[in-house]
């Protein structure tokens, strides 16, 4: 059996709600109950209580359903979490309302959310589409596909591929990425691909003389958060990027600060920064973050640092017992210095147990 997803709603101290995503519902609202995410909109708002959850077979799908979730009012998600179906689908005014195939049951919030009382639902913003321009290999459409999903993008547009569409060559370098390239779409021209797009990026590293608002990848990302409407970034062919037409279409350009020497970026490097800083907005799982265990109680390290000084003691480490008082402090500083877990606690007792022992004899 695989592994199941959640989507979840968590209700912050200040009443605010917070919605997000996870393969381990019990240990995430554990990290957001004990503040191990700094940068997330809990971590000020603690405690924190799961109000809802749904299970999902994919992560893609629990990811759209926190998305969804993520934009709506304050009283449908109200409505979610009494099981109101009714009143879920009144609010949902034009869109259809959400539907899970699982029993509602509680659930936390996603980083950075706001609460949008008063936004309706239809001008809540999706996530962007990746627009790729006449690419040129099916390698590079595998690799910026990959870098979409990587940072949960899946709606790919491609304009006039030289290849053709589908392209073998692309599966293998997307790494498994195939969800988002069965859904890509393909158009003949720039304006049709966007056409339902009230926010063009073009992402460009030259000037094109032409005159544009010019953005760097995190302000574009904040601005496609906080506007309403569907948003596209745009990216150009890998020789030589986007003609001066392509960037006249778009409403903004995308650019970064880059080496003047050496101003190449790849067509993957391009998506992944673009991206990365749309993702940073969007709570996703962040896995090196979830392996960080809260430092031990005091008493745990109390013990350690007791356990230590019990075996200098008889040592003479101590003397002379004028200094003695300044060695105990120094002593203590440096052992809680680090911020040792209760694990990194243990392991360091039972290594002071062991060197305690008498050295077993060899034969």
């Amino acid at each position: 059996m695989s592994q199941p997803f959640f989507a979840y709603i968590l209700r912050c101290a200040d009443g605010s709600f917070y919605t997000g995503h996870t393969d381990d519902l019990e240990q995430r609202i554990a990290q957001h109950d004990h503040g191990f995410f700094q940068s997330c909109y809990t971590f000020k708002r603690r405690p924190v209580q799961l109000e809802w959850s749904a299970e999902f077979p994919t992560r893609i799908e629990a990811m759209e359903a926190e998305l969804k979730i993520k934009g709506w009012s304050k009283a449908k998600k109200r409505a979610l979490i009494a099981g109101d179906w009714a009143m879920v689908q009144r609010l949902a005014r034009h869109n259809r309302p959400f539907e899970t195939a699982s029993q509602p049951a509680a659930s936390m919030p996603p980083q950075g959310e706001r609460e949008r009382e008063k936004v309706p639902d239809s001008v809540v913003s999706p996530q962007p589409a990746i627009v790729l321009v006449r690419p040129q290999l099916g390698e590079n459409i595998g690799k910026a596909v990959r870098a979409m999903l990587n940072f949960g993008l899946t709606d790919l547009r491609l304009v006039s591929p030289r290849d053709g569409w589908p392209n073998p060559s692309a599966g293998p370098a997307a790494a498994g990425a195939d969800l988002v390239l069965e859904q890509a779409r393909v158009f003949d021209s720039l304006a049709d691909a966007v056409a339902d797009c009230a926010h063009v990026y073009a992402t460009t590293v030259r000037k094109r003389g032409v005159t544009k608002p010019v953005v760097d990848p995190e302000q574009a990302a904040r601005a496609i958060h906080a506007q309403p409407g569907r948003s596209a970034y745009v990216f150009g062919p890998e020789r030589s990027g986007l003609e001066t037409d392509d960037v006249a279409l778009a409403r903004t350009i995308v650019t970064v600060p880059i080496n003047p020497e050496f101003g190449s970026l790849n067509l993957a490097q391009a998506v992944i920064l673009c991206a990365y800083e749309w993702s940073k907005q969007a709570s996703l799982t962040q896995p090196t973050i979830e392996d960080l265990l809260p430092p031990a109680p005091q008493d745990e390290l109390e013990g350690m640092i007791a356990q230590l000084e019990a075996m200098l003691e008889p040592r003479g480490y101590y003397r002379p017992a004028s200094r003695a008082g300044a060695t105990r402090r120094t002593l203590r500083g440096l052992l809680t210095k680090p911020g040792w877990n209760h694990l990194e606690v243990r392991t360091l007792r039972g290594v002071l147990s062991t060197l305690a022992k008498r050295p077993r004899e060899t034969g």
